[in-house]
């Protein structure tokens, strides 16, 4: 089973189309400031719309300030509106050239559009910006993850966890990439750390076993699923990664097969029945060659009158 990038893309997706903000709250500008306010009422409501809204009267208050952009941005990333976000995050540096946040915030989105490339530049320019900014590690991660550079994902993550040590995210991805290059004890102990926190994280559960599953700890993988299946029943993944846990493991503590001996033939000198059958059959061959080449020769008689 493998998990992959794909996984990878659709889950960061699914968290920017649901409005999850992993970033702190927007800020609010200089100028439109109750335009601003309100729009990040709305946006930590998920009335995305409304806060766009909200963020393009504060723009037109304010067109020179990037702050406006970043926001709506943000909000329009939120609501799957990607494009936009990104024009809004481009236009942003416009005004600002150093403009971390929008960078790292254009960076970000490009992730999610599988432009990894490009996201790791932005995100380049936001550390170098700010060095102390945990999210800008953390979103180079996801990208060098989208690359599969495993080791530069892991250096981007721990840089994240030094900045943000609260943020489980960075610690799940962390293992990710640790497993995805076979470092497997790495990764067991920061799925230990999560499980420490929250030991009915079923997720996290279920990833362990598949670590300790590529690591031939059967033992451990089962009581890993059978702890999330109690959680979350109904997981058919799980069920059927326990059912191939429980298989390898019943196969690796099977006795090894002996071989059945070949019978030895037992002892009786010559006179065997096979070797009396052979001579017979080489007795009836000479027979039959004599009689051959004496067929047809005349037959001698004497030669006396009678």
């Amino acid at each position: 089973m493998s998990i992959t990038k794909n996984q990878f893309r659709i889950a960061i997706t699914v968290a920017v189309l649901t409005g999850v903000f992993i970033t702190p709250c927007p800020a609010k500008s200089k100028g439109g400031g109750d335009h601003t306010a309100r729009g990040v009422e709305l946006a930590q409501q998920k009335q995305y719309d409304a806060a766009i809204a909200e963020f393009t009267k504060a723009i037109e208050a304010a067109p020179k300030d990037a702050r406006a952009y970043t926001n709506r941005g943000t909000a329009y990333r939120a609501s799957g509106k990607l494009q936009e976000a990104i024009a809004d995050f481009s236009k942003a540096i416009e005004v600002s050239p150093n403009d971390e946040m929008a960078y790292r915030e254009r960076g970000y989105t490009e992730s999610v559009q599988n432009q990894f490339d490009a996201a790791i530049a932005d995100l380049d320019k936001a550390v170098q910006l700010k060095p102390d900014d945990g999210f800008a590690y953390k979103f180079r991660g996801f990208a060098q993850i989208g690359l599969n550079q495993w080791d530069k994902g892991i250096a981007d993550f721990s840089m994240a966890i030094q900045k943000n040590p609260d943020d489980p995210q960075n610690y799940e991805r962390r293992a990710f990439a640790s497993r995805s290059m076979k470092q497997y004890e790495p990764a067991i102990a920061d799925y230990a750390f999560l499980l420490q926190k929250d030991p009915n994280n079923v997720e996290i559960l279920t990833k362990r076993g598949y670590t300790y599953s590529l690591m031939t700890e059967y033992e451990k993988a089962i009581s890993d699923y059978e702890a999330a299946l109690k959680i979350k029943p109904e997981d058919y993944d799980t069920v059927q990664r326990l059912q191939y846990a429980r298989s390898m493991l019943a196969a690796k503590n099977a006795p090894p097969a002996t071989a059945t001996p070949s019978p030895t033939p037992s002892g009786g000198g010559l006179f065997t029945p096979l070797n009396i059958g052979i001579a017979i059959l080489v007795i009836i061959i000479i027979a039959a060659v004599v009689r051959a080449l004496t067929r047809g020769k005349p037959e001698v008689t004497s030669s006396r009158i009678r």
